[in-house]
């Protein structure tokens, strides 16, 4: 895997701790490009996404896969959760609020496609993606499952607007993140970033030491 670089085009963070139907990751502004790497760690594992929404948002929903040893076939499901849409069968381990209709977003037949990322210069096999206008304003929520209830990573991504931000210690998380998933084995938070990030604050403290002395320096000289 080449060493990732900065990330502009869109907005990305790690799941550290599972993230449950109780607990979905929030996602702020679901027309900003977020993506969040995940996994799937159990066969039982689904992971959720929840937003507000507003009638006639026109929101992307993707998933795609990292291209890591073993993850060739690796094929998530996805299904959009909330007010106004149609009914549809899911597995019984998707949870899903009263009332609220079901969006099933499947992977396609066939061979993937391949994309490469140029910022964080890594490369991922594209799955399904689709612009879904949202009918009503109100809650929603993105589950993630595998239908035979394989282990793997995978990357969830909601929105196209580009704006910068997200973790800036994506660089480093990504190392740890871009490996095989044991099975059996939870993934997340079992991962040490101490020791990576530790070096990276203190090399950032000296960054900014040698800023601010450069600073004085020629403030000195203009006088």
């Amino acid at each position: 895997m080449a060493l990732p670089g900065p990330v502009l085009a869109h907005q990305p963070f790690f799941e550290e701790e599972d993230i449950k139907a109780d607990s979905p990751w929030e996602i702020a502004d679901p027309t900003i490009s977020t993506a969040v790497y995940a996994t799937l760690d159990s066969p039982t594992d689904v992971d959720y996404f929840g937003f507000e929404g507003q009638a006639g948002q026109s929101i992307l929903l993707q998933i795609t896969i990292p291209q890591i040893e073993g993850q060739e076939e690796f094929a998530p499901h996805m299904a959009l959760l909330g007010p106004g849409l149609p009914s549809a069968e899911l597995p019984e381990r998707v949870e899903h609020p009263d009332n609220a209709g079901a969006l099933p977003l499947t992977p396609p037949p066939g061979p993937a496609t391949t994309f490469f990322e140029p910022f964080s210069r890594t490369s991922y096999w594209d799955r399904q993606e689709s612009h879904e206008t949202l009918p009503v304003t109100g809650r929603y929520l993105v589950a993630v499952w595998h239908e035979a209830g394989q282990v793997g990573r995978y990357v969830f991504v909601v929105g196209d607007k580009e704006e910068f931000g997200g973790d800036l210690t994506f660089p480093i998380k990504m190392r740890s993140y871009w490996t095989p998933v044991t099975p059996g084995v939870t993934q997340q938070g079992s991962t040490s970033y101490v020791g990576p990030l530790v070096a990276a604050a203190a090399g950032t403290a000296v960054l900014i030491v040698l800023i601010v002395w450069i600073a004085l320096r020629r403030r000195r000289k203009v006088r």
